[in-house]
């Protein structure tokens, strides 16, 4: 069924949604739909014509109340953060949230990256595996088209690259553009280690190319994240889907001094400053929004925590960095958005 129709475009500035009511006789189904087209060309990412820069942060479902769960009053409190921090993007990691993420992202305005768990190192050889990848992906997918916000399909993170893994994401990344050719396509890939570059044969069928990288905190040099810049030239749009470092919340000291507010924000302020410098990274998703808790993690300073989130567990008090980056994205912000008549008739006397 088609329409002949002139919205109003959806955008994290002016999230315009219209109200959709189907009937079958007695029965009926309610929704709020918006429309807006998602694209790249080059190096850049278009969201309705325009050049856009992804300005995000990750976030795990993850409550010291609800556990690994969201309910909509989290899932509100979430985004507010988001908002205060600057953000027009949201990485949902690393599996399909709850379904009101992206109904309730549509509403307030958040673009959205939502992903399947295909992590690290799973079976990619055992047809098995495809399958069961496929049909998450099949499903994120039928749930989630019509949600304005979702922008992005993510197909894997942080996996090794191999031919069997080659072929199993290549795979994903179809299967995704033959269910949704709406949307763009792209998975969180590794560092090319002998080439020193971002170089995953991976990108070749992605849209956009996610990167995980710890330079300053798992890699203390930042020289590394310089070359790597330097040695790649990917042709596509790069999204830095993860840097970042731990810091327990109040605990201060100097910029090397780990697991401190001042060494994270430190960390944040030398990385954007780098970053800025490469022209085909069009966004960014840092690791986290908040603490959040996992038994991998048994420092004397985690103590079942991930500390990486820019505000701490309680998902009220925030560290140092936040400042930062917030401030950051203000600039970003500032920079790209559209003159005002105003300015233009200044500008011309």
């Amino acid at each position: 069924m088609e329409f002949d129709l002139a919205p109003e475009l959806w955008s994290p500035e002016s999230p315009r949604l219209y109200g959709v009511t189907l009937r079958f006789g007695a029965d009926a189904v309610a929704d709020r739909v918006g429309f807006r087209e998602i694209a790249v060309a080059g190096e850049r990412i278009l969201l309705n014509g325009r050049n856009i820069t992804l300005r995000g942060v990750s976030v795990h479902e993850d409550d010291l109340t609800l556990g690994k769960t969201s309910d909509e009053a989290d899932i509100r409190r979430r985004y507010a953060d988001a908002k205060a921090l600057g953000c027009n993007v949201l990485r949902l990691a690393h599996y399909p949230h709850d379904p009101r993420a992206a109904a309730i992202a549509d509403e307030v305005g958040l673009m959205l990256w939502s992903e399947i768990p295909v992590y690290w190192a799973i079976d990619f050889a055992n047809p098995d595996t495809y399958e069961d990848a496929a049909n998450q992906l099949a499903e994120l997918i039928a749930r989630d088209r019509n949600r304005a916000s979702t922008i992005l399909w993510g197909v894997g993170n942080e996996n090794a690259d191999t031919d069997a893994r080659l072929s199993f994401m290549a795979r994903l990344a179809a299967l995704a553009r033959q269910l949704d050719p709406t949307r763009l396509v792209t998975a969180a890939c590794l560092i090319d280690r002998e080439r020193f570059a971002i170089a995953d044969r991976l990108a070749d069928h992605l849209d956009v190319i996610g990167l995980n990288e710890y330079f300053g905190w798992y890699e203390p040099s930042f020289d590394g994240l310089r070359r790597l810049l330097a040695n790649s030239a990917p042709g596509k749009p790069v999204i830095i889907s993860e840097f970042g470092a731990d810091a327990v919340a109040g605990l201060r000291g100097g910029p090397r001094q780990l697991f401190t507010e001042d060494c994270q924000e430190a960390v944040y302020r030398e990385q954007l400053a780098i970053l800025a410098t490469a022209s085909y990274v069009r966004g960014m998703t840092p690791w986290i929004l908040y603490d959040f808790r996992t038994e991998r993690r048994q420092t004397a300073f985690q103590r079942g925590w991930n500390r990486k989130g820019l505000i701490a567990g309680d998902k009220t008090t925030r560290k140092r960095a936040f400042a930062v980056l917030a401030e950051h994205y203000r600039a970003m912000a500032d920079a790209e958005a559209p003159a005002s008549p105003h300015t233009d008739s200044a500008k011309s006397q």
